[in-house]
């Protein structure tokens, strides 16, 4: 039995690439490669499964799809309309191909709010050879704490990178039943107030879902200690920068890392770009190296594989929470 797959548009370089290597590595497929919507509706009608972004048109055009990959880990707000969520079609995510990537990055900023190598060199480009004042060198990492909201894949290796350098770790997470071997004590998302005040640093790998829009405002910074460093490196929406910023300037909090923003790009006049002790990426956590691409390859590969075998799917995702 053929199996048909669509590579919506807009097509890329790296889809041309995959297409002879999916076929040598599974053979029983057809492989097509639409360059427009209207093409793309057409090669739906019956398709067995699908990459990319749908929409509304394109998802009513595919009543045979039982599978579909999103381009990314966590799909840009939007992906999972209510459509695709009654649509019977599976989809699934690249999430774990950032894990490495992003938990060092998080690291970085946790040694850099304890150090202020950014400080540092600021005051090297002046010429100036003076230590910083308290509070400055107070947070001693080997007797710190972190809370890890989010325990997935990153959240995991983030746990681990913070355990070989002696901090406490603690996590939270919706999903998991089990507490990974880094991870000192595990709690549910009901239980987030009540660890907030421990934490040195509050770090955030959760996804963008209905229950997580918005979750750190002004109530949970209010319960973070005057010290602590908030570090969202997971989606933008899940932090209110209004109060992020308030929090900031008030001193209700200690500083912030933040990779991801609830808008985005980040606009030049707002505020949280001079707010104090905070440092700003444009969401380059997972930049890094040349292997992401053959990461996402190989999670393709593997589900043209489960799919013709009928196999669970790597990586599904549950639609409806949109993770």
């Amino acid at each position: 039995m053929v199996n048909k797959f669509v590579f919506l548009p807009p097509q890329t370089d790296l889809f041309q690439q995959w297409i002879p290597r999916l076929l040598d590595s599974a053979p029983s497929w057809k492989i097509v490669a639409p360059e427009t919507q209207e093409q793309a509706a057409k090669e739906l009608k019956d398709a067995d499964a699908a990459f990319g972004t749908m929409n509304p048109e394109l998802i009513a055009a595919a009543p045979n799809l039982r599978w579909l990959q999103a381009p990314a880990a966590a799909p840009a707000a939007g992906y999972y309309f209510d459509e695709l969520i009654a649509h019977p079609t599976k989809v699934t995510n690249f999430r774990e191909i950032y894990n490495d990537h992003i938990s060092v990055q998080i690291l970085g900023y946790i040694i850099n709010f304890t150090k202020h190598f950014n400080v540092y060199r600021d005051k090297q480009k002046e010429r100036k050879y003076e230590a910083l004042e308290t509070p400055h060198h107070d947070i001693f990492l080997p007797e710190s704490t972190v809370l890890i909201v989010g325990v997935g894949g990153i959240g995991s290796e983030t746990a681990r990178l913070c355990k070989a350098i002696g901090m406490r770790v603690l996590g939270i997470d919706g999903r998991r039943e089990d507490k990974p071997e880094w991870v000192d004590d595990m709690f549910s998302p009901d239980q987030l107030d009540d660890q907030l005040p421990h934490a040195d640093f509050v770090v955030l790998t959760i996804p963008h879902t209905p229950s997580t829009e918005g979750l750190f405002d002004s109530t949970k910074f209010v319960l973070m200690k005057n010290s602590a460093i908030f570090i969202n490196i997971g989606r933008g929406m899940t932090t209110k920068l209004h109060d992020l910023n308030n929090a900031l300037r008030s001193g209700q909090i200690g500083g912030a890392g933040l990779d991801v923003y609830e808008i985005e790009p980040l606009p030049e006049d707002h505020p949280l770009w001079d707010a104090p002790n905070t440092i700003l990426t444009p969401h380059t956590a997972a930049l890094g190296g040349a292997n992401l691409d053959e990461r996402r390859y190989e999670i393709v590969v593997e589900n043209f594989r489960n799919f013709s075998d009928q196999k669970p799917l790597r990586n599904e995702v549950d639609k409806a929470n949109w993770f």
